[in-house]
């Protein structure tokens, strides 16, 4: 018996994986910009550098994986648009420091492959990358017996980009007067979704084919996959024509403990709680699953993906441009002082 014969017999195909390759190269390729210059399959994925438009170019990198809501795949058996999500986690922490994507890489891990399960989702990443306009230029697939259950994998990401240092957006020119725009999320995106399954799965005793009336006909499983919105494009139009002091990607943690984190020790955002639509799936999980507001603010985005601060007079044009791409944007609230002992986030 070969020594490959008996990797096999132990869970891991060598062949499957190398057949896997092959069949998502196409898929790959479709997403590859100007600057890569290897193929899917090699040691390394390889990206040159053009640093011509860039007085002192400096390179941004962020990582983050899906987390549980990849339990909501394994139950539906819809792969694809967790693939976006994983894109989406990373490019979007990217683009708040005002840098455009150029590559990303993932990082698929199972008990035994699947490889139309891993096209799926390999897929979807191609997807992602595409809304993101940046590159897919290498992975890794790794197939680990006993790890995990069956049919089911673990996802994790990593991008890099490029902002010229002059540009970074890093939240050190907010100023009391400048106003707080929000723009819509689609939906969860990919964070709280270990409250989010207690309350369905567990609390509630519901499936994912269940359509609770509160989410107009939609099934729960089709609401929650919803993939998480990209928003590069946008932020990259928004910056060719307004100045951005700072910018805000709502994940774990929501409203409360990430905006804080762009705003000088001097300010405090004071937000109103009726200045957007919250979707339905918010206020579903709100009322049966009894959670304060407090809470909900804290743990989901309640409908904000991102939130952009602005020059005040620049508020309107701003928030009709968001329109013109498609966004739904909202005046949330203003920029005001902050005294001593004061928290940096206010709800009125």
């Amino acid at each position: 018996m070969t020594a490959t014969s008996r990797y096999t017999e132990s869970g891991v195909d060598i062949d499957k994986a190398n057949d896997l390759v092959k069949k998502i190269g196409p898929i790959v390729a479709s997403t590859f910009r100007k600057g890569v210059i290897t193929e899917i399959g090699g040691f390394a994925g390889l990206f040159s550098l053009d640093a011509d438009n860039y007085k002192q170019p400096v390179l941004v990198s962020g990582t983050d994986g899906v987390g549980t809501k990849l339990k909501i795949a394994f139950m539906t058996g819809i792969h694809h648009t967790v693939g976006i999500d994983l894109v989406a986690m990373s490019v979007n922490d990217i683009v708040v420091t005002g840098a455009k994507p150029l590559f990303f890489l993932d990082y698929f891990a199972t008990g035994k492959l699947d490889p139309a399960i891993a096209e799926s989702v390999i897929s979807g990443i191609a997807t992602g990358c595409k809304q993101a306009e940046c590159s897919l230029i290498g992975g890794e697939t790794a197939e680990m017996p006993g790890m995990y259950e069956d049919n089911e994998y673990d996802l994790a990401g990593f991008a890099v980009g490029i902002v010229d240092r002059d540009k970074i957006i890093d939240g050190s020119d907010i100023g009391v007067g400048s106003t707080i725009i929000g723009i819509a999320s689609s939906g969860l995106h990919s964070n709280g979704f270990s409250l989010v399954r207690k309350i369905c799965f567990e609390e509630l005793g519901m499936s994912v084919q269940d359509t609770p009336a509160e989410l107009n006909g939609k099934s729960l499983g089709e609401v929650l996959l919803e993939p998480t919105r990209i928003y590069v494009k946008t932020i990259t139009h928004l910056l060719k024509q307004f100045a951005i002091s700072g910018i805000v990607h709502i994940t774990g943690g929501g409203f409360q403990d990430n905006i804080p984190r762009v705003l000088p020790g001097s300010c405090k955002a004071v937000i109103t709680l009726n200045s957007w639509n919250v979707p339905d799936i918010f206020t579903f999980l709100q009322t049966r699953g009894s959670i304060p507001q407090n809470e909900m603010l804290r743990t989901f985005n309640c409908g904000i993906g991102l939130v952009i601060i602005v020059p005040k007079q620049d508020t309107e044009e701003i928030l009709f441009q968001l329109e013109a791409l498609g966004e739904k944007a909202y005046h949330l609230g203003e920029i005001e002082p902050r005294k001593e002992n004061e928290p940096p986030i206010e709800f009125v």
